[in-house]
Order: C-alpha cells, then structure tokens, then sequence
C-alpha cells in the first residue's frame, strides 16, 4: 500500500501546509505549471516527486520533468499531463492516447478545478488535484491525497487549504 499526496497549478507559489498535508505519503505528483524550481525542489528534498511541467514552466523546469508521464505504481497504470481536459472533454493532445490506451488513472491539473470523476467508458479515474497556489480564478486551493493499493484505489481525500485570501 501507497500513499500518495498530489497537487497541481502551484505557480511558484510556497505553503508550509504542503508538508504537513503530505507529511505520511509515500510519493508526492505535481501536475504542472510547478511555476519555480525552488517549489520542484523543496517537495523533491521533502518526498519522491514525479512531475510533468505544465504550459507556466521554465526551461529549467521542463528539462528536469516531461510534458507527460506514464508509469505503473502499486499495479496501477498511471498518466499524467498538465492539460489534459476531463471525461467527456479530453484534449485533442492527449485524447488518441486515452482512446488507444487508457490508463487506469488520468491525472490533469490546468483548469484549477477540482474534479474527481470515474469515465465508464475508458474504465478510468480521472484526478485534477485543483490549484495549490494563489495565481488563478480559485477561491479555494486545494490538494488531493489518496492511497493505491494492490490496483485499487482508496481512501481518496480533497484537502482545502485555504482561501487565496
């Protein structure tokens, strides 16, 4: 069993509480648009991080992390892509890979909304963890945490920081 903490839209944007929300995962996922390598590294030093760079980010930070990621982890097929849309409205960029191969997980960030939703169609869970950062239309930043076990997905959490406020 995993317990994995994930975020998304930081935009170069710190919070303490990122550590205290993850303090018990295993791994930590950043779906893009991480905004500093100063935020890259202080979650790297603090857990393992996988990332993909999101359409905000630096060279720097897009030649350390990738524009997509797909990797199994506990038995589960994962991908990640900064813009990746939702079930129902996929983008066009990612949408051939979905359809071809879907993962058993499809996590997207981009939007800052936070949306957990199952696709029936592609047998799927799709995760975008909202935005963690102050940068953006949210009202709330948010962080999602969640545990991979054996292929099955549990105790899946939406943790609120704070408004941006």
């Amino acid at each position: 069993m995993a317990r994995i903490g994930i975020l998304s839209d930081t935009h170069a944007y710190w919070d303490e509480k990122y550590l205290k929300y993850f303090e018990n995962c295993d791994e930590i996922w950043h779906i893009g648009d991480i905004g500093s390598m100063d935020v890259a590294d202080k979650l790297a030093a603090f857990r393992p991080l996988r990332a993909v760079y999101g359409n905000i980010d630096g060279q720097d930070i897009r030649m350390r992390f990738p524009q997509v990621s797909r990797f199994t982890y506990e038995g589960v097929d994962v991908l990640m892509k900064h813009i990746g849309g939702y079930p129902g409205n996929y983008d066009a960029s990612i949408r051939g890979t979905l359809f071809v191969n879907p993962p058993k997980l499809f996590l997207s960030g981009h939007s800052h909304i936070l949306k957990v939703k199952y696709d029936k169609t592609l047998g799927l869970l799709h995760i975008n963890p909202g935005a963690a950062g102050l940068y953006g239309f949210h009202k709330v930043r948010t962080l999602v945490r969640m545990e991979i076990e054996q292929g099955t997905f549990k105790d899946l959490e939406v943790i609120e920081l704070a408004d941006k406020r």
